[in-house]
C-alpha cells in the first residue's frame, strides 16, 4: 500500500509532468505578448508561426547567384553567399504583423566571412504577380537590381562594405527613395559580427519599425502601406546564420 505522503508525492509529480507536457506542446510562455509600439498605440502579439529549423529548411525558397549556398546546419538556416541571395519565408503573411529573428553575421576565416549586408524584405508583393511572388524567382535569381520592380520595405544593415545602414519603400515601379533620416553611417547602427543581433519587424497600418535588439532604429509612418506580402532574409558576399523566426498577428490594446 503507498502511504498518504508518497501518494501526494506522486500526485504532484504527475501535476509537473502534466505542465512540462504543455509546455513542451504547445503551451509557450511568449505565446501572447503586448508590445507598446509608440506613445498613443499598444497592441496585443499573437504568436502565428515558429521555426527553429530543428527540421530543416522546408519552409523557405531560396534565389541565389552562382558560387553561393544556403542550407541547414546546426539547427540553423545558414547563408554562404558569393554575389547576392534572398531567403524567402514561403508563406504570404497578413498584417498586422510583427516579425522577430536572430541573425549572426560570421567573420571568421571563411570565403565569404564579412561584417557587412545583414539586410531584410518585408511585406514583399508582385503586383505582376500578385497571387505567386515566386513566379520570377528565376529571373530575380538573387541578383539585387531585379528586385527593383517588388513592393516592399527594406532595410540594410552595414552595407557598402558596413558603412551604411539603410531603410527604403520599394513602390513597385523601381522607385526607392531614400530620405536623408533614413540614411544612417554612424558605427552604432553598424554591423559587429560574431554576436547575435534579434530583429524585430512591425507592419501594423501606417506604422513600419524596425528594432535591433530591442532598440528602434526606425519609425516610419506610411501613408500607403503594405497590409500583406513575404518576409525575406537579404543578403550579398555574407556568410550569416537565421534562428527562431517568429511571427506575430497584432491587434491594438484599448485604452
Amino acid at each position: 500500500m503507498i502511504s498518504t505522503k508518497r501518494g501526494i508525492r506522486m500526485k504532484y509529480a504527475i501535476m509537473l509532468l502534466a505542465i512540462c507536457g504543455m509546455t513542451i506542446f504547445g503551451c509557450k510562455p511568449d505565446a501572447d505578448r503586448v508590445v507598446k509600439l509608440t506613445d498613443d498605440l499598444t497592441v496585443k502579439a499573437e504568436l502565428i508561426h515558429s521555426e527553429d529549423f530543428t527540421e530543416g529548411i522546408g519552409n523557405w525558397k531560396v534565389e541565389q547567384m552562382p558560387d553561393g549556398s544556403v542550407y541547414h546546419k546546426d539547427g540553423k538556416l545558414e547563408v554562404n553567399d558569393a554575389g547576392g541571395c534572398t531567403v524567402w519565408f514561403a508563406e504570404k503573411l497578413q498584417g498586422p504583423l510583427m516579425i522577430e529573428y536572430d541573425a549572426y553575421v560570421i567573420k571568421e576565416d571563411g570565403e565569404f566571412d564579412r561584417a557587412s549586408d545583414l539586410n531584410c524584405f518585408w511585406m514583399a508583393t508582385d503586383s505582376n504577380n500578385p497571387d505567386n511572388l515566386f513566379a520570377k524567382s528565376d529571373f530575380r535569381s538573387g541578383s539585387f537590381p531585379n528586385y527593383d520592380s517588388l513592393s516592399l520595405y527594406y532595410v540594410g544593415m552595414g552595407g557598402h562594405d558596413n558603412t551604411k545602414t539603410r531603410f527604403r519603400r520599394y513602390t513597385g515601379n523601381g522607385e526607392k527613395p531614400l530620405l536623408p533620416e533614413h540614411d544612417l553611417s554612424d558605427s552604432v547602427y553598424l554591423i559587429k559580427p560574431n554576436t547575435v543581433k534579434h530583429i524585430r519587424l512591425i507592419a501594423f497600418d501606417d506604422v513600419i519599425q524596425y528594432y535591433r535588439n530591442d532598440t528602434l532604429i526606425y519609425d516610419y509612418r506610411d501613408p500607403n502601406p503594405y497590409t500583406e506580402g513575404h518576409f525575406g532574409l537579404r543578403t550579398v558576399h555574407n556568410h550569416m546564420t537565421l534562428d527562431n523566426f517568429k511571427v506575430y498577428k497584432l491587434a491594438a490594446v484599448a485604452d
